[in-house]
C-alpha cells in the first residue's frame, strides 16, 4: 500500500490584490463555478493569464515586495508559461477559503503547496505531487523539554502549537497528544512567538516551513529538530503537496502534470527553480508517488 502523504496549512487575513478578476459571469447552475472548464486551458491561453489563489505561507506561496513568490507560484509560473499562459494573477485569501474560492470561480488554480489528502480529493482535483517534506518540531534553543517527535510531546504532556486547519493537528492526536495540549495558531509567526513567550513547548509543521521560519527570524532563540515521519493508524504520513483544480478542468490538469513531470524528472532544474526557498533534491517527489494513491488513502 502506498503511504499516505499529506500536509499542513494555515489561515491568514484575506487581502484583495488590485486588478484581480474575482468573479466569472458564466457559471454552472447551483455551484457558482465557471462553466466550460473542459476548455479552460484554451481560454487561459487566449486571455494570457491564470487566476491563482494562495494563502500567504512562506516558503510555499507568499508576497515578497509585492511580487508573488515561493515554491508553488515559481513552479506554476514556469509551467503555465510553457503552456502559453505567461501571467499569474493572484488572490491572497484565508487558507480555509482556498477550496471554496476555487469552486466558486474566484480563481482557476490554487497555488499554495496544498496537502493532498483523501478528504480534499473528494472536492477538487490535485496535480501530481510537486514536493514531499516530512514533519518537524520547532523548540526553544537547547530543547529544554528533550523532545524529538510528536510521541515524545505526548509522553511528556507538553503543549504543542499547530496551524489552524493544518494536518499536524491530526498527526498530534494520533500520536497521543490530548486536545487540551493542542494550541491552534493562525500563522507561522504566531507559532514562533507563542513558543518564545512560553505559551507552547513545541511548534509542529513541515520541516521546510520551520527552517524557513527560523531563517527569517535569525535572532530568535529557537531551533528546528530533525524531521520525522508521523503515523496515523499505522500508516506513515509523508508530506506531499500539489496544485489544485476544479474537477472539470481535466485538460488543464493533464497539461499541467505533463510540464510538472519534466521539472520533477530533472532534479537539477527543480533545485535551480525553487532552491532559494529551501527545497532540495530531497523534496523531489519520487516517480512512484501518484496522486491517485494519495487520494485513495
Amino acid at each position: 500500500m502506498t503511504p499516505h502523504l499529506s500536509r499542513r496549512h494555515l489561515l491568514v487575513g484575506a487581502v484583495a490584490v488590485p486588478g484581480l478578476l474575482t468573479a466569472c459571469s458564466r457559471t454552472e447552475a447551483g455551484t457558482g463555478a465557471p462553466a466550460g472548464d473542459a476548455d479552460l486551458l484554451e481560454r487561459l491561453r487566449k486571455q494570457g493569464h491564470v487566476r491563482v489563489g494562495f494563502a500567504g505561507e512562506a516558503p510555499y506561496g507568499f508576497q515578497d515586495g509585492g511580487e508573488l513568490a515561493g515554491e508553488a507560484p515559481t513552479l506554476h509560473r514556469e509551467i503555465f508559461t510553457a503552456l502559453g499562459v505567461p501571467e499569474l494573477r493572484p488572490t491572497l485569501t484565508d487558507f480555509g477559503t482556498l477550496i471554496p474560492g476555487l469552486l466558486a470561480g474566484r480563481f482557476d488554480v490554487v497555488s499554495a503547496g496544498m496537502a493532498i489528502t483523501p478528504e480534499r480529493c473528494g472536492k477538487v482535483a490535485f496535480s501530481e505531487p510537486e514536493f514531499v517534506s516530512p514533519t518537524a518540531l520547532m523548540v526553544r534553543r537547547g530543547n529544554p523539554k528533550g523532545l524529538s517527535d510528536l510521541e515524545s510531546c505526548a509522553g511528556k504532556r507538553v503543549r504543542v502549537g499547530v496551524l489552524t486547519a493544518a494536518v499536524e493537528t491530526s498527526y498530534a492526536k494520533a500520536a497521543g497528544v490530548p486536545d487540551g495540549s493542542l494550541v491552534a495558531v493562525a500563522k507561522q509567526q504566531d507559532g514562533l512567538d507563542a513558543l518564545l513567550a512560553g505559551r507552547i513547548d513545541a511548534f509542529a509543521l513541515t520541516g521546510i516551513s520551520l527552517r524557513w521560519l527560523a531563517r527569517t527570524n535569525g535572532d530568535a532563540a529557537v531551533e528546528v529538530l530533525e524531521p520525522f515521519v508521523p503515523e496515523v493508524e499505522g500508516v506513515k504520513q509523508y508530506s506531499a503537496g500539489g496544485a489544485v483544480f476544479r474537477t472539470g478542468a481535466v485538460s488543464l490538469r493533464k497539461a499541467f502534470d505533463a510540464e510538472l513531470a519534466r521539472i520533477t524528472g530533472d532534479p537539477a532544474r527543480y533545485v535551480r527553480l525553487i532552491g532559494r526557498y529551501g527545497f532540495t533534491e530531497r523534496e523531489v517527489p519520487p516517480r512512484t508517488l501518484r496522486t491517485a494513491d494519495l487520494c485513495a488513502g
